[in-house]
């Protein structure tokens, strides 16, 4: 597949995947969705951490109202459940996925940095779920990944108010992990990437799977499955890490 709106970059073993339709702020529409399937398909194995971010003033301004406003309550449901099911790869994808947000990352948006397991923000960006402004609600699960990101009383403060949120906002909500400034979003953004992908490889997988599946289960069904996660890494990986912290040296992986 050609790449019309996603422009692809890997440094080493972290790629970046930058949304470049700026002319609509972004927006995703069905093209976005089938060529970012296409990118997590042919994901090379030797990349560690993932990156997504925007072009221009935005990161995404929203979902494609262009493309929305004629659909039949089937198609449109169609429409939700394909973004659904694209934003849920980046959850279950084995690897970190980070999104980097320098602008606008309202309504599908904020939903698509959700679906990323860390977000680090520029002091120009802004949140929200504006949707009911619109005289409809979310439809990329971000009514469930809000309101377990920040908890049920701010989630509904936003998705009933549908106002924007400044990143400073956005962090002590708990919806972001850092904020920076403008013109060192990227750059802090790769250190960031940087840091984990030299970190076991395996463990950081491990700990995506076990800590996002954790959520899912009860608790102590879900720290029996830690458990034989964290007994699985001795033998092999656990052991060079371990070796290395003894030896004063860094770790071969």
């Amino acid at each position: 597949m050609e790449y019309k709106i996603l422009k692809i970059t890997i440094d080493e073993n972290i790629q970046l995947i930058t949304i470049s339709r700026t002319e609509a702020l972004n927006a995703l529409n069905t093209r976005f969705f089938d060529e970012l399937n296409y990118c997590l398909d042919n994901l090379n194995p030797e990349i560690k951490v993932l990156i997504l971010t925007g072009d221009g003033k935005a990161f995404v301004a929203g979902a494609d109202i262009a493309e929305m406003v004629d659909k039949t309550p089937e198609q449109a449901t169609a429409f939700s459940e394909y973004g659904q099911k694209t934003m849920r790869r980046l959850e279950l994808l084995p690897i970190p996925v980070i999104a980097a947000v320098g602008g606008f990352a309202l309504g599908g948006g904020c939903e698509l940095t959700m679906a990323c397991d860390i977000r680090i923000a520029s002091n120009k960006a802004k949140f929200g779920q504006p949707e009911v402004n619109l005289g409809v609600i979310p439809g990329y699960a971000g009514t469930q990944r809000l309101s377990r990101l920040i908890g049920l009383g701010n989630a509904l403060f936003l998705l009933m108010t549908a106002d924007a949120i400044s990143a400073q906002d956005a962090l002590r909500m708990g919806l972001v992990q850092k904020v920076c400034e403008h013109d060192q979003l990227l750059t802090e953004t790769m250190e960031l990437a940087k840091k984990i992908a030299s970190k076991g490889p395996n463990a950081v997988k491990l700990v995506k799977h076990v800590t996002r599946t954790g959520l899912e289960m009860d608790f102590d069904a879900a720290s029996k499955m830690e458990a034989q996660y964290f007994g699985s890494l001795f033998g092999n990986e656990a052991k060079e890490g371990m070796t290395a912290f003894l030896e004063k040296r860094q770790p071969k992986w």
